[in-house]
């Protein structure tokens, strides 16, 4: 059920069309990303009834990173139907800081739609 997927550039958009899609973009060089891994993998498997979990080597879709205008790493964007309805970034993040973000902004966008 919670497996991450490989994005890249051609199948970025058809992996965040539907449904709600956290997206964690990262580099093999990028220390903080490599250690927010085992927690990504880890939510992927735990609350992959709320979203689904897709990895984005920034190093291999330097373009589509500039198409989202992420600058910093590591970067998660979250996904609601293929629109952007929140991004986290930056070399301080930490497990708890993007648990924070992640429940803060779903519970946001609960209501979305819904009326």
């Amino acid at each position: 059920m919670g497996t991450l997927t490989e994005a890249t550039r051609e199948n970025f958009r058809d992996l965040v069309a539907e449904g709600t899609t956290l997206v964690d973009v990262w580099g093999p060089d990028c220390q903080p990303c490599l250690a927010m891994m085992p927690f990504i993998e880890r939510m992927a498997e735990e609350r992959s009834d709320d979203f689904k979990v897709v990895k984005l080597e920034a190093p291999k879709a330097r373009r589509l990173c500039m198409e989202l205008r992420l600058m910093g790493l590591p970067a998660f964007v979250l996904f609601r139907d293929g629109e952007e309805i929140g991004r986290i970034a930056g070399a301080a993040l930490t497990e708890s800081k993007v648990q924070e973000w992640l429940d803060d902004t779903l519970a946001a966008g609960a209501g979305v739609g819904k009326e």
